[in-house]
């Protein structure tokens, strides 16, 4: 028998092994390498990726609105609070005390001076009225019976003075003729006679015109009383009768019909708002940019909208001690009837005004405190879609929405005034921001390229 040859096995261990320790590496290295390669193949499809199409239906980029930046007039101005006031405008109330028997118009009614507004108890007074009116009527009556009589006198007077002279010229002839011894003594004492009645008829006549001219004063006088008693019973109807003093428009009625009503009773206000003034308390510190003429706006509470347009017609001389204000008022005109009296408003004074950048307040994005503006800018080709990633029908974007940092003013309207950021001719987002970044391509909807100009 032979024996194993272990030489030979044992030789064969250390081969074994040696092969073991040298494929180890290239298995090592081989897995490495196809790492690498599924790890370089994953970067080139996320990139490919990126420039494949979107999903079926959907736009190659995101839809929005353009406009170019806005050149207008940017105003100084400051804003101040303040109560309007009619130029115009009565507080009614009665000048007697009574109950309202009529009611003549309504609230909001337009009335014009004399205008009856209502009459309070006006029987007992128009009695009166009529009572007095008969006074006048049997004291003028009276008056020119007096005055006839008057008149009659006067006419018999003369007569009696024409008498007179008659029988003082016959008894001169008759004396003259006894001294000549033609006529008797007798005869001169009938001529005497005669002279003295004349005289006496006179005399009469004289006291009888003298009591007939007393008796016109009189009735003149009692015509007189008669005229007043009148007057103030026709006075006194006509403060029963509460009328329009101005025109204007009623106000609400404070009493109701049948209501008993005292002079400190208020029956109404009419108040005529064609012209309203408005008062505003201007701080010290700016007293020497007030001038007459200064432009004022009204703006609306819950806008930015300028519902009417006055000047400043006051300054005040003086200061208020306790806030250091400058009293000021500004009238408007309001024709068409937008503003009333007592009314609160938001008041613009304008200070100055010049040539500015301007954007809408919609096109404002804020980020970190910091404002800015997407601007439409043409897109690289790494930015915009490759053509095959467009959906048939579709337009390819050729723009993309730069986010550009702004400084922004004060706000004018519905626009900002763009301190630095922006140029005159640059166009940019004014709706769809919300679903934009830094570099999105844009689908314009519309772009209005007429309105490079603004006038807040």
């Amino acid at each position: 028998m032979t024996s194993p040859n272990l030489s030979s096995s044992e030789s064969l261990r250390p081969t074994m092994a040696s092969d073991l320790r040298s494929g180890a590496p290239r298995w090592l290295i081989a897995g490495s390498l196809g790492i690498l390669l599924l790890g370089g193949g994953f970067v080139v499809w996320r990139w490919l990726g990126s420039r494949s199409a979107p999903p079926f239906g959907m736009p190659p980029g995101v839809a929005v609105t353009l406009e170019p930046v806005q050149v207008g007039q940017v105003q100084d101005s400051s804003e101040f609070l303040g109560d309007l006031e009619a130029q115009t405008g009565v507080v009614l109330q009665p000048e007697v005390s009574g109950r309202i028997t009529q009611v003549f118009v309504t609230a909001g009614d337009r009335v014009s001076p004399g205008t009856p507004i209502v009459l309070i108890s006006p029987e007992q007074t128009q009695a009166e009225v009529n009572a007095a009116q008969a006074s006048v009527t049997a004291a003028r009556s009276a008056r020119e019976s007096a005055a006839a009589t008057l008149r009659s006198l006067r006419e018999r007077q003369i007569e009696r003075d024409a008498e007179l002279a008659l029988q003082q010229a016959e008894y001169e002839r008759t004396a003259t003729l006894v001294e000549q011894g033609a006529l008797s003594q007798q005869d001169l004492d009938f001529a005497s006679r005669d002279l003295e009645v004349a005289q006496a008829a006179v005399t009469s006549a004289q006291e009888e015109i003298a009591a007939a001219e007393a008796n016109l004063s009189q009735s003149q006088a009692t015509l007189a009383q008669a005229e007043a008693n009148q007057a103030a019973a026709q006075e006194n109807l006509q403060d029963r009768t509460l009328v329009a003093p101005i025109a204007g428009i009623v106000g609400d009625l404070e009493i109701k019909l049948g209501e008993y009503v005292t002079p400190s009773n208020e029956v109404t206000r009419i108040v005529e708002n064609a012209t309203l003034d408005l008062e505003l308390e201007v701080p010290i510190e700016d007293r020497d940019r007030l001038s007459l003429g200064l432009p004022v706006e009204l703006v609306a509470t819950n806008s930015n909208d300028v519902i009417a347009s006055g000047s400043i017609t006051f300054i005040s001389p003086q200061t208020d001690a306790s806030t250091q204000t400058v009293l000021v008022e500004a009238q408007f005109d309001n024709a068409d009837g937008r503003l009333q009296d007592a009314q609160k408003v938001d008041a613009r004074i304008i200070w100055s005004e010049q040539t500015g950048v301007l954007v809408p307040t919609s096109a404002i994005t804020r980020i970190g405190g910091q404002t800015f503006v997407y601007v439409a800018e043409s897109g690289s080709p790494e930015e915009l879609p490759p053509p095959e990633a467009i959906p048939p029908g579709m337009s390819a974007p050729d723009q993309v929405a730069r986010l550009r940092l702004v400084e922004l003013g004060g706000i004018q309207g519905n626009s900002y005034q763009v301190m630095s950021g922006l140029e005159p001719g640059e166009t940019i987002v004014v709706a769809g921001i919300l679903n934009l970044q830094d570099g999105t391509p844009i689908l314009p909807e519309s772009i209005d390229t007429d309105q490079t100009t603004l006038n807040p």
